[in-house]
């Protein structure tokens, strides 16, 4: 397992300081909880995105472990990292493209078409934002069960149905589509890839207004939705298997993350209220220490795997689950901390409420990838080797157990 920097990777890191702090300014403000409350808030976010991925690309920054024949700087996974690393120390915004760069473009590399690659580049240049369209309101967990149909006519396939959970799909340029294409097939059998513009006609995008305020998520109603058959990703009724390429990249994107919080922060917070001689709060902040660490060395490990060419796999599932009881237990000791403060909300709560979303937010990553249960359970069939979970439909046609 490759840790800490290299002298090499130390010299690289100090290129990449020394280009951000000439082109952003420092993240003096204290970490928010979310993107904003409001429909133009969040919309301005994702223009911040762009612009912020146009400037990368601009000087040569996007697609840093991209091979160079997609547009990437053909640099390592470690590398990538120590950027993104440097750049969280600066008042810039990234969110609107972790769909695209860190699930739609690995997944095109490996399976798309050269007329599907063109979108590459786009997405480099921050031209494109991209949602994904795969949950439904009976498929989520299981996701191999969606009813989303799509139906062949001529050139074109015609798809109907309900997605749900899709971020930032009210601001998406395209979105990557699961449809079942041959309902007589086992689940996993029957299901197409496609690539999807948002502005479509027959696409209706509703906004969600979460608990923590704010309309991340969204369902969106597909009615009579032609997709040119160019846009299949891999092969007809094969898109579980290009699916897994998309899914294995979500777990190590949100794997890869620390969660919404910042332990700086918290032991700020407990010193200014005094705490800090307090036993129950210093065991749990050395709790958060000691988790913070350990899914550093996790990011080591996966990296390493990265660097050597491997695919995320089982291990990308672990720490996707450690990161999200992570988040949750961390959560839990921020909200010990603040006490009845945790009851306040706006102008009155401290920190402009970064805890209590924290704290609202966590289930955003409990559940959004693959539940905690769902992550676990591919750890134990994948990883050791355990039983595969019951199930009396996996090579029964999809018409007869939608019916059952």
């Amino acid at each position: 397992m490759h840790i800490g920097d290299s002298p090499e990777e130390s010299t690289f890191r100090a290129e990449c300081r020394a280009w951000l702090e000439a082109h952003a300014a420092p993240r003096t403000a204290k970490p928010s909880g979310g993107m904003g409350g409001s429909a133009e808030e969040l919309a301005e976010h994702t223009r911040q995105c762009k612009r912020w991925q146009g400037v990368l690309y601009e000087h040569g920054w996007a697609g840093i472990a991209w091979p160079t024949a997609f547009g990437g700087r053909g640099g390592t996974p470690m590398q990538a990292a120590i950027f993104a690393e440097e750049q969280n120390r600066f008042d810039i915004a990234t969110g609107a493209f972790s769909v695209a760069a860190g699930m739609v473009a690995p997944t095109l590399m490996v399976h798309g078409t050269p007329e599907q690659k063109v979108h590459l580049d786009a997405i480099l240049r921050g031209d494109e934002v991209w949602c994904q369209l795969f949950s439904e309101p009976g498929a989520g967990s299981d996701l191999a069960s969606l009813g989303t149909r799509a139906e062949r006519d001529g050139d074109e396939w015609v798809v109907n149905g309900q997605k749900v959970w899709t971020s930032l799909g009210q601001h998406s340029d395209f979105g990557i589509l699961l449809a079942r294409t041959d309902p007589d097939a086992p689940k996993h059998r029957g299901i197409t890839y496609f690539i999807v513009d948002m502005t479509t006609p027959g696409i209706e995008v509703r906004p969600l207004k979460q608990m923590t305020g704010i309309s991340h998520f969204n369902e969106v109603f597909l009615t009579d939705v032609r997709i040119p058959a160019a846009n299949v990703v891999g092969e007809v009724n094969e898109g579980w298997k290009v699916a897994h390429t998309t899914l294995g990249n979500e777990r190590a994107l949100i794997g890869g993350s620390s969660g919404q919080w910042n332990f700086d922060e918290m032991i700020a917070e407990a010193r200014a209220r005094g705490l800090t001689d307090d036993a129950r709060i210093r065991r749990g902040l050395v709790d958060v220490y000691i988790r913070a660490n350990l899914l550093k060395y996790f990011g080591y490990r996966m990296r390493t795997a990265l660097s050597r060419g491997e695919q995320p796999g089982p291990e990308a599932s672990v720490m996707k689950l450690f990161v999200s009881r992570h988040g949750a237990r961390s959560a839990e000791v921020a909200m010990q901390i603040i006490g009845a403060d945790g009851t306040l909300d706006g102008d009155d709560a401290p920190n402009g409420g970064l805890w209590q979303s924290v704290l609202l937010g966590q289930y955003m990553i409990r559940i959004g990838g693959g539940t905690d249960e769902v992550q676990s359970n591919v750890i134990g069939e994948r990883a050791l080797g355990l039983p595969r979970e019951p199930s009396n439909d996996r090579e029964v046609p999809w018409r007869s157990a939608a019916k059952a």
